[in-house]
């Protein structure tokens, strides 16, 4: 148990929530961040769907990896990305139908997600599949925890909700001036958002700065 949870699988693990982001510091999966932010659930949705997607591809190429060609790698890689983004949007479609009305597309394209591939080419290939899970899980957490943060400001400022529930849209609020700010449901805002969490990131650990 200790060798599973060594040192380096809790680096491999813990880092892409922090220094090592997938949207804040290797920029990457920033079109679904602008596309699903604007209402906490579905955004809430995509990151568990991208988390276990990204988990789960990574394990079967790494268990395939001694065995696929090199010239058709990237073609193996998207087969099995493909097959796990089909169940993936039917479970969703059974089970949360309207949540995934709402992904619209967006679902479908986790196939081209370059976090997604980006992991499968740089770690799996080269990993056992422990430490590919794990990086597939803190990787794919990564990504949630920033489109979660985004779109929580998204919705609650721009719509006065959070998951359906009013919190802002409420008489005495408005009787002092407040309304809703219809801006920040405009793609645009999410990425000033991503950038705001960015310059607090790199603000907080001058280190990626300097990388």
């Amino acid at each position: 148990m200790s060798q599973l949870f060594s040192k380096k699988n809790r680096d491999v693990l813990f880092t892409p929530l922090g220094m090592n982001n997938p949207v804040t510091v290797q920029v990457l999966g920033i079109c679904s961040a602008l596309a699903v932010t604007a209402k906490l659930e579905p955004a809430i949705v995509m990151g568990l769907s991208v988390t276990i997607i990204t988990a789960f591809s990574n394990v079967v190429i790494s268990l395939l990896r001694k065995t696929i060609p090199n010239r058709i790698r990237i073609i193996v890689q998207l087969v099995v990305v493909a097959a796990l983004v089909t169940i993936v949007s039917e479970v969703l479609k059974a089970f949360a139908y309207d949540v995934s009305v709402q992904l619209s597309v967006y679902v479908g394209l986790i196939i081209t997600n370059c976090i997604l591939m980006g992991r499968l080419e740089a770690f799996a290939m080269q990993a056992a599949p422990w430490p590919s899970f794990l990086d597939g899980i803190g990787n794919g957490l990564g990504y949630a925890k920033i489109l979660i943060i985004v779109a929580f400001f998204r919705e609650l400022l721009g719509s006065g909700t959070l998951l359906g529930f009013n919190i802002l849209n409420y008489e005495p609020l408005q009787h002092i001036g407040y309304a809703n700010n219809g801006l920040m449901l405009m793609p645009p805002m999410a990425l000033i958002l991503v950038a705001c969490i960015i310059w607090y990131q790199r603000a907080k650990h001058k280190e990626l700065i300097e990388n």
